[in-house]
């Protein structure tokens, strides 16, 4: 499965309203842990179909940003049947996200 990108005009109906697993990473352009976790994240989406994985870019999805009050970038959520129920920022390895997803 590819990596979706989230934007504040589909949120509500690819991650709200997916009856699922959604990891979701907030990353913005300048930041360094951003680009070590990018392939991360793309290597889960294709190894890992059982979930839907999205990237939402700070600078351009300000609103998602607030209003899951991300404040340091990577900002990494896992979200199931449109709830959050894990969350961690910055660099992550692999095997440390893939255990948040339980």
């Amino acid at each position: 499965m590819s990596v979706i990108n989230i934007t504040d005009e589909i949120f509500a109906d690819e991650v709200l309203a997916y009856n699922g697993t959604v990891l979701l990473d907030f990353w913005g352009n300048s930041c360094c842990s951003c680009r070590r976790t990018t392939p991360i994240i793309h290597a889960i989406a294709a190894e890992r179909p059982d979930i839907k994985v999205g990237m939402a870019n700070v600078s351009e999805q300000m609103g998602l940003a607030y209003h899951f009050d991300v404040m340091q970038l990577p900002t990494i959520l896992v979200i199931k049947n449109g709830q959050e129920v894990n969350r961690t920022s910055g660099s992550k390895s692999k095997e440390f996200i893939l255990s948040m997803l339980g």
